[in-house]
């Protein structure tokens, strides 16, 4: 026995898990008496409504964690932001702004490029392009329509990029106005659940 616990082949002994297991006992002992205080306080839905609650609360829990239900509901991990193609990462922002309650509009058929757009309920429009670099190529820029008068205005831009943005995209962001870079890190947090208004620009 000495000898597989000094190679580390025998678990912990009691001493070592005995806290932990006497935490797990207490919080259970304290469910417990407080379901039975609120059965004698409200009777029976009080115990009714906690397991309703437990029910709900694991099946969300394990929803999310299966990695399709997860990714439906907008959230990706490092690895799979990693293996997506440029469709695939528009796919992902569209969720990723559904989760942060923007309503993502249908994509237009004529253009070349992969974009998102987006409104939010306060009328605001968000445009999402997808590129290695800020500064786009000549042949690349289509300028936005104005807003119309009195409208919301033009859309804010995002440029999401899996990577670094180099300074010269930084000075280009900064002359357009408007304009936000979500690098790479900036894209892990966001796809981690950190909300789109919350996140840091990296210009």
């Amino acid at each position: 026995m000495r000898r597989l616990r000094a190679e580390g082949a025998y678990g912990p002994v009691l001493r070592e898990v005995l806290p932990a297991l006497t935490a797990v006992v207490v919080a259970l002992c304290a469910v417990v008496a407080g379901l039975a205080v609120g059965y004698r306080v409200a009777g029976i839905g009080v115990p009714l409504g906690a397991l309703a609650v437990l029910a709900v609360a694991c099946s969300v829990a394990v929803r999310r964690n299966r990695p399709p239900a997860r990714r439906r509901l907008g959230f990706y991990t490092p690895e799979e932001l990693a293996e997506l193609d440029t469709q695939g990462l528009a796919l992902a922002v569209s969720r990723m702004l559904r989760r942060d309650g923007w309503r993502v509009l249908p994509s237009r058929r004529s253009e070349a490029r992969v974009r998102v757009r987006a409104r939010d309920g306060h009328g605001r429009r968000l445009e999402v392009a997808f590129r290695p670099v800020a500064e786009p190529l000549p042949d690349e820029d289509v300028p936005s329509r104005p807003g119309r008068p009195g409208g919301p205005g033009p859309p804010l831009r995002l440029v999401v990029h899996r990577g670094a943005f180099t300074r010269r995209d930084v000075q280009w962001a900064r002359r357009q106005g408007g304009v936000r870079l979500i690098d790479g890190s900036c894209l892990r947090r966001w796809a981690h659940g950190t909300p789109l208004n919350e996140l840091g620009d990296s210009s």
